[in-house]
């Protein structure tokens, strides 16, 4: 039964689930209505305040892929008020030890598929629950008659209470968890659901990794809210993306990083717009392949911006121009900083195609002035101050805004890059060089110099698929078409790759292709300094180039 009142938190979410025999979680295996996910989050719940020691901290790692259990024991948590800690599962060995001890998680659910992954792992004080076991039904039987509200911890679940604990990805050090409370991820799903008109009738297809913020807090909290159904898929399958969401009937889908690329990399075919999808949300998708995705399949893609952490969000507005997120979010004093001088940057100069013509100057950290919504980091007191220090949130993204205010993403500043003094930002690279027709994914990084600064390098993987021949004569010929390629822009180095690695959110693994560098298997293309020219790299030119490297001492710096 619906309430006439916006609920507070997101325990409301789930109980006002109970009653409503309708459709409400779609898998591989069946339906369930969205009253029979309420019973089993409530079952969890109860079976959670029953098996958490006393004076624990109360939180629960999840390690599983994207099966019903997962939604479960996140709604398991909201009702007990308790936190859930999504843990990845590509990390290994201590790494992976250190996610689940740091966040003091003394429940851990997961599958018998991921069990390898904790052969010989020192977890202390930690209870395994296996989900797909005989053990694990016996120990969920007793609670098969819980309802919402019948068991919570402490003071029960309120906005304040934590419920997630989700690490953020980082190209250096340890991820950092961050806090999300109860209150927070409610306001969060009921205004996705208000600004894309949510309704019951809607199907949210979850492809993305559910211990990742995008998929629970981009795509299922809105369905919760606006009473939708949402579909699962184990892990992201571009070749069967298509194939779900007709036999589940989706009509809204989440994506990170690449995922776009990889369904337009998929064989074309007669039925594409063959669906009921009307709308992706998302982040990185770049304003090429977005346009190529809404011809090809007929369905809007909408880039947005609202981290985990909920230091700044970036708005939408029906005048947002091609190519921008929006304006600053209500309530937020959001400013483009260039982070050296202090200063804000100049507005960005666009050409009549929406081309940025001054970078170097415009480009700089988005920044909140304003209030926050940062919540913190768990035990990562360091971590805090450096996200909100002299009193403003330091988002660590790269924008550029334009003289009405609309805001642009040019990357993270992890992918900065200082080529002969001037500052690139490699996201804006990226988007000029998705333009090359034969590329279906392009990645840009920095290499160090062989004197001072950085090179610019790209990872370009062909439309055409492995074997595929690179051009040289036309990429050179593409570069010079470009009226907003800036002097320092064209890549010193092109290595032509198979696939684009990818992390488990199927964002580019950029730490994997730096540490390479020019120094691969694959073929890498290059021109020397002060050349107009590629040519392949050879077994003599990479010699002499770390001849040069040593000789100004720079050699450690290579494969960093």
């Amino acid at each position: 039964m619906r309430t006439t009142t916006t609920p507070e938190t997101v325990a409301e979410l789930i109980a006002r689930q109970w009653g409503d025999h309708r459709p409400g979680l779609k898998y591989a295996d069946g339906v369930l209505s969205h009253h029979r996910t309420a019973l089993e989050a409530a079952a969890r719940a109860a079976l959670l305040v029953d098996l958490l020691p006393p004076g624990a901290e109360p939180h629960i790692g999840v390690l599983l892929d994207n099966t019903p259990e997962f939604p479960f024991w996140l709604g398991a948590a909201a009702l007990a008020g308790a936190a859930v800690a999504g843990i990845n599962p590509t990390r290994r060995g201590p790494d992976l030890a250190r996610d689940i001890l740091h966040t003091d998680c003394r429940i851990l659910v997961t599958e018998r598929v991921h069990l390898p992954l904790l052969r010989g792992l020192d977890l202390p004080g930690v209870r395994l629950l296996v989900t797909d076991t005989e053990e694990y039904e016996a120990l969920l039987a007793p609670y098969a008659g819980a309802k919402p509200g019948d068991a919570v911890l402490a003071a029960g679940p309120g906005p304040s209470s934590r419920l997630l604990l989700y690490f953020t990805s980082g190209s250096t050090g340890a991820p950092k968890a961050a806090i999300c409370t109860q209150g927070r991820l409610a306001g969060a799903g009921n205004s996705l659901a208000r600004t894309f008109s949510v309704t019951p009738d809607d199907v949210h297809y979850i492809c993305m990794p559910l211990f990742h913020g995008n998929a629970v807090i981009a795509d299922w909290l809105p369905a919760l809210a606006g009473g939708a159904a949402v579909a699962l898929r184990r892990r992201f399958s571009a070749s069967a993306f298509l194939d779900d969401v007709r036999a589940y009937g989706a009509t809204y889908f989440t994506y990170v990083g690449r995922a776009v690329q990889y369904l337009l990399a998929t064989p074309p075919g007669p039925d594409d717009r063959d669906h009921a999808l009307r709308l992706g949300f998302g982040t990185e998708a770049g304003a090429v392949d977005a346009a190529r995705f809404a011809e090809r399949f007929g369905v809007r893609l909408v880039e947005g911006y609202g981290a985990t952490e909920g230091g700044a969000s970036v708005q939408r507005t029906p005048d947002t121009p091609p190519g921008a997120l929006g304006r600053a979010g209500a309530g937020d004093d959001l400013a483009v900083i260039d982070p050296e001088t202090g200063r804000e940057c100049p507005p960005a100069l666009l050409d009549p195609r929406g081309r940025l013509l001054n970078g170097a100057e415009a480009i700089g950290e988005l920044v909140n002035k304003g209030r926050s919504l940062f919540e913190g980091y768990w035990r990562n007191p360091d971590a805090e101050a450096a996200r909100t220090r002299e009193g403003w949130y330091w988002t660590g993204d790269l924008f550029f805004r334009d003289a009405e205010g609309f805001l642009y993403f040019a990357g993270r500043t992890d992918d900065r890059l200082r080529v002969d003094s001037e500052n690139l930002a490699a996201a804006v690279i990226e988007n000029i060089l998705a333009r090359w027709a034969p590329a279906a994914a392009v990645a840009v990084y920095a290499v160090p110099d062989e004197v001072a600064g950085d090179q610019v390098m790209a990872a370009v993987a062909l439309r055409e698929g492995p074997g595929a021949a690179f051009s040289p004569e036309d990429f050179e010929a593409f570069l010079a078409a470009q009226p907003d390629l800036g002097t320092k822009m064209a890549p010193r180095y092109v290595r032509v790759v198979e696939a684009m690695p990818t992390t488990a959110t199927n964002k580019v693994h950029r730490v994997s292709l730096r540490r390479a560098g020019f120094r691969t298997e694959d073929p890498v293309w290059w021109r020397r300094p002060g050349g107009a020219s590629y040519r392949r790299l050879d077994a003599a030119d990479l010699a002499g180039l770390l001849t040069s490297y040593e000789a100004q001492g720079r050699a450690d710096l290579l494969g960093r």
